[in-house]
């Protein structure tokens, strides 16, 4: 039972995210990459960045709130971050990261989310993004093989 209710309370917050992100404009491509060309002058969108600090804060009082409790609502431990070192794979990660969405107009969250509508753009850009999971996760694992 408690699977369950696991499951289905992802399945809420999931719902929930997507509704955010397709009522804030996050999953327009021409929007993100209008609000991203800051240097275009009048053609520059703002309206994302307060989309951005709005999920930042948040986040950020329901964090501290949520890490008050002895354990989560649905496990028996908290799974926090505890690397905080700057390296190479975060460094290549992040500039990936911020291309794919420079160029494609997508993040993962809303590409995901405008899944629904199923137009070409979206379908290559996950797709891309799916085999560029799949590349990395076989990389990974000869490295681990060859160490």
């Amino acid at each position: 039972m408690k699977g369950l209710v696991t499951s289905l309370s992802s399945l809420l917050a999931g719902v929930i995210f997507a509704l955010g992100l397709g009522i804030s404009g996050m999953t327009q491509p021409a929007k993100v990459v209008a609000f991203l060309d800051v240097g275009s002058g009048s053609q520059w969108d703002p309206s994302l960045a307060f989309v951005m600090v709005g999920a930042i804060g948040v986040y950020a009082v329901a964090y501290r709130l949520i890490l008050k409790r002895d354990s989560p609502t649905f496990g028996s431990e908290f799974h926090t971050p505890t690397a905080t070192h700057i390296d190479v794979k975060l460094i290549a990660g992040a500039s990936l990261f911020g291309l794919g969405w420079g160029l494609g107009g997508f993040c993962p969250g809303p590409a995901i989310a405008s899944l629904a509508s199923l137009t070409q753009e979206v379908l290559i850009f996950v797709g891309s993004m799916a085999a560029g999971m799949a590349i990395w996760r076989l990389i990974a694992r000869k490295t681990a093989e060859n160490s």
